[in-house]
């Protein structure tokens, strides 16, 4: 039986060799140190670079996270593409070797009407035994997904075979209003990397996706909002938001530039080579900001072991 994703739930960058191969020594390494730092599960998506690796290098990604997971908790793979014949075939496989659930955002070089984005889901869910992420992440890229769509899959699937990771702006009331729309049903995730982390935990969300780089404070961060001590969720949550700032000023390639760099300091990455083209490098001065930053962040993280 698949393992219910909830809680924290890492996912995985993907490391590149000089050669521009998938480095599996590193993403070894920094898989075991997300669970050792406290991920509940692991998985790929927008910052893995998934849409950059060949259709193989994807295949080969999803079986190293299932394999170097070893079980510690629920694996999923994103399997968005731009065909449904090529998401489901994705999916498939990572269910083949091991995968909890899929992920998936819609095609992103077309506009989809809501009754085609409700067909291309339901191929998804009809398809495979585990559960299906729907994921928006228009708020970077592609298109929205109606609200309604939604509520559609959820009536025909339920809460255990659909889930949701809506990231299209604004992203707290569109939490909110996917809530209210399903009476409470839809279980969702959020992916802001942390900054807007405390409030969709008050819109009702049963998990996060952040990247590695943070992962040590978006941990706290979340435990800390379980116990309700919300004194150390928000000295730990100021330095991470002020990270994912400067993320953001850049999209998916600041996300990418920032949290590589990010991994090559806490000595997880050997480098934070890229898959080209893209169209943003962190520059010496950002660099230094984000350095100050983490400083803080592992400062408020060992004060808020002191207490």
């Amino acid at each position: 039986m698949p393992k219910k994703l909830q809680g924290v739930l890492a996912i995985a960058h993907t490391p590149f060799t000089e050669a521009d191969e998938i480095d599996a020594g590193a993403l070894k390494k920094s898989i075991d140190w997300a669970f050792d730092t406290g991920a509940d599960g692991i998985g790929s998506g927008m910052v893995s670079e998934t849409f950059k690796l060949t259709g193989d290098e994807r295949l080969e990604l999803t079986r190293l996270l299932v394999e170097f997971a070893g079980g510690r908790g629920p694996v999923f793979a994103a399997v968005g593409a731009e065909s449904t014949k090529q998401s489901l075939a994705y999916a498939v496989a990572a269910e083949r070797v091991g995968c909890d659930a899929v992920m998936a955002v819609p095609p992103l070089t077309g506009r989809l009407t809501e009754a085609q984005l409700v067909d291309h889901f339901r191929a998804l869910a009809d398809g495979l035994s585990i559960p299906v992420i729907v994921q928006d992440a228009s708020g970077y890229v592609g298109q929205s997904i109606p609200i309604n769509a939604c509520v559609k899959l959820l009536e025909r699937y339920g809460s255990e075979k659909v889930l949701f990771k809506p990231e299209a702006a604004p992203n707290g009331p569109t939490l909110s209003a996917l809530r209210d729309a399903t009476g409470g049903r839809a279980r969702m995730f959020e992916g802001s990397g942390g900054v807007f982390l405390i409030d969709s935990y008050r819109r009702g969300i049963a998990g996060t996706m952040p990247g590695l780089d943070l992962l040590d404070g978006i941990v706290a961060i979340w435990r800390a909002l379980v116990k309700g001590d919300e004194r150390t969720a928000y000295r730990v949550y100021f330095p991470v938001c002020a990270i994912v700032a400067l993320e953001l000023q850049a999209g998916l390639d600041g996300f990418l530039a920032i949290e590589k760099h990010l991994m090559v300091k806490r000595g997880l990455f050997p480098s934070a080579r890229r898959r080209k083209p893209y169209g943003w490098d962190l520059d010496p001065e950002t660099a230094a900001e984000v350095d100050r930053l983490y400083e803080r962040l592992q400062n408020a993280l060992t004060f808020s072991l002191s207490e």
